[in-house]
């Protein structure tokens, strides 16, 4: 079976300056080190960092997770946090590091600067995920959190200055399309669309690679936001069959049926090695009938 490897895939800039990060501080640091939350959202990788020495505190919202915590180090995770949780990790007397990724703490400094010029700020993103959680922290009062058409027309602003920002990770077509939603509820309102680069280049190339394939199979962690984007861009566009497995062992041998081409992509947060092996399996894989 011929195996078409989309590019680009894996690791983006964020995740490969988050473990830097997380490794220097665990090889100069005396005493413990903990991740608040999945450093990224990936399994492996997390498990990996365990072995290594950085403790993992997963509780469902940063703030209850640091009360975890009693002493050393605390790493902010790749998704950002709000400046409530950076405040009380000094507070609790820990030792903040700061793994943000570059793109995310570009949307806090813009959210948190329209706030500040009297802006009402609708925020795509999706409910649950620590990014949003850390962006609407910057001015939970001024900052409204939308996943769903539905959300957006329950929304009550009272015009006024009106921005629409979004989480870094989302459906490039999706967001557009809540965007312009939100446009046509308030005609004032100023766009910034936040996806970022490498998300946007992943989905990109994965709808165009769906044309020529019969399935596309996505690595990466059920946690991991842009891989599950990845998923639904080719179904939604690439009009292709695709699957999220963690790792090689989740491959259904039933879904490669008749196939004759196969595209292999994998997200943001996934370790090459895991890719590589989905792809070697692939390669030496007789279709069944």
């Amino acid at each position: 079976m011929e195996v078409v490897k989309i590019t680009p895939r894996g690791y983006c800039h964020g995740v490969v300056d988050a473990f830097r990060i997380a490794k220097r501080v665990r090889e100069e640091t005396e005493g413990p080190v903990h991740m608040l939350g999945m450093l990224v959202h990936n399994t492996h990788a997390t498990d990996d960092l365990q072995r290594q020495g950085v403790a993992l505190v997963d509780q469902p919202n940063r703030l209850d997770g640091l009360e975890h915590i009693k002493e050393g180090t605390v790493i902010f995770t790749a998704h950002g946090v709000s400046p409530q949780v950076k405040q009380r990790a000094v507070e609790l007397g820990l030792k903040p590091v700061d793994a943000t990724c570059s793109d995310v703490v570009r949307t806090h400094e813009l959210v948190a600067d329209l706030a500040r010029k009297g802006y009402q700020v609708v925020y795509i993103g999706r409910k649950g995920h620590p990014e949003p959680e850390g962006v609407v922290g910057e001015a939970p009062g001024s900052v409204h959190l939308v996943q769903d058409p539905e959300d957006i027309d329950a929304l009550e602003l009272d015009g006024g200055l009106i921005a629409v920002t979004c989480q870094t990770t989302l459906s490039v077509w999706d967001t557009e399309d809540l965007i312009g939603r939100v446009q046509a509820r308030f005609p004032q309102a100023e766009v910034y669309n936040e996806i970022c680069r490498a998300t946007q280049e992943r989905q990109e190339a994965a709808v165009e690679a769906a044309k020529e394939v019969d399935l596309v199979i996505v690595v990466g962690s059920p946690r991991s936001s842009n891989s599950l984007r990845l998923v639904e861009v080719v179904k939604k566009l690439g009009h292709k069959p695709a699957y999220l497995v963690d790792d090689l062992e989740e491959l259904d041998i039933q879904w490669f049926k008749g196939a004759k081409k196969v595209g292999v992509t994998s997200g943001a947060s996934t370790p090459t090695q895991l890719t590589r092996r989905v792809v070697e399996y692939l390669e030496a894989l007789e279709a069944p009938l």
